[in-house]
């Protein structure tokens, strides 16, 4: 088993990589599998120097509750901005926010960021160099402090029970 982990060191990239090359090459011919089977092994050790080891999921039921509020969150963001961009009467608030970080792991608070950007009506904008604060841009500002609330209670701390200590 350790010697496959040394040839093949990240199984799932090179699946993804091969189901992606045989979807770009539209065919499952016997030599289109063979050399997607080649890049899926090669391309993963020519760069596993530039990956960070991945951290391990403490909690995995946490982590299967937090997709299923981040999916809740984009429908419901989705029907909001829907609202808002259609109600002729409706005015849209949009600002900035200064967004004080509790997680310091890097990963962690990519995932935070790329959460806040996949949610309608929200986006992360900067991380700070280091690491204490995200700049969002709200399209809809209601209380700058409830949205800090809501933003640290609905994603970062599972984020943080999720993958830190």
């Amino acid at each position: 088993m350790k010697a496959l982990g040394r040839y093949l060191p990240t199984p799932t990239l090179s699946l993804v990589l091969l189901v992606v090359w045989l979807l770009m090459v539209r065919s499952v011919s016997f030599g289109q599998i063979l050399l997607g089977l080649f890049l899926a092994v090669v391309i993963p050790l020519m760069t596993r120097d530039f990956w960070e080891p991945l951290p391990r999921v403490k909690h995995p039921l946490k982590l299967a509750r937090f997709v299923l509020v981040v999916l809740w969150d984009i429908v419901v963001a989705n029907l909001q901005v829907s609202r808002l961009i259609l109600s002729p009467k409706r005015e849209a608030h949009p600002g900035f926010i200064e967004y004080p970080l509790e997680v310091k792991d890097r990963l962690t608070i990519t995932l935070l960021a790329n959460t806040i950007t996949m949610t309608p009506g929200t986006v992360s904008t900067n991380i700070r160099l280091d690491g204490s604060s995200l700049l969002i841009h709200a399209l809809d500002m209601g209380e700058e402090q409830a949205l800090i609330r809501e933003i640290r209670e609905r994603y970062e701390r599972p984020l943080k029970e999720i993958f830190e200590c």
